[in-house]
């Protein structure tokens, strides 16, 4: 399990790119296509992907995302750090599991994002009426979380919380180093 561990490790929430280095829409077709093959309640298969990469949609997206949460006094990335591309997760049939395929597929393109050396951001912190405008998705097509995408342009390290520790906050440096707390395995098993 070594080599999957080093995957998951290496596999961050980036939130600033490297924006000229771009993103082929093949790669983030090739994600979509491995994300369709993951998991399903009962085999309903719900969700949709959009895939954005044109310089106008990957605009018309970003204008209405909100980036880190636990850092106040940044507004996201600015030009030259945004992504790449984009991959909106879509509800198009609903179902009881929808949520539980929506995190499988996301972590598998992430995972499947860094094993290709490209860095990924889970939001679910956007205006969803404003993204499926932007996108001309159906009345019954709901965007659930967007993906962003594209090569690292941040250092992001994992720190062990200290026992007892309050806060899971993830904060920078004075080098922009983006620290990442998480708890202990002792402090994880019941």
């Amino acid at each position: 399990m070594d080599g999957f561990s080093k995957l998951v490790q290496a596999c961050r929430s980036y939130r600033r790119f490297d924006e000229a280095a771009g993103m082929p829409r093949e790669v983030l077709i090739d994600l979509v296509d491995i994300a369709r093959q993951t998991a399903s309640g009962a085999n309903r298969m719900p969700l949709r992907f959009r895939v954005v990469c044109a310089e106008q949609e990957r605009a018309a997206v970003f204008v209405h995302l909100k980036w880190a949460g636990a850092l106040k006094d940044w507004d996201g990335p600015v030009p030259g750090e945004r992504p790449a591309g984009y991959i909106v997760i879509c509800d198009a049939g609903g179902g009881a599991t929808t949520a539980v395929d929506e995190g499988i597929a996301a972590q598998t393109i992430v995972l499947a994002a860094a094993s290709a050396g490209y860095g990924a951001c889970m939001l679910h912190a956007f205006n969803k009426a404003e993204v499926a405008r932007a996108l001309g998705l159906a009345q019954n097509v709901a965007p659930l979380m967007v993906i962003a995408l594209g090569k690292p342009g941040e250092a992001v390290v994992l720190e062990d919380m200290a026992a007892g520790a309050a806060s899971t906050d993830y904060w920078r440096d004075e080098k922009s180093v983006h620290h990442v707390p998480k708890r202990a395995l002792d402090q994880v098993l019941l």
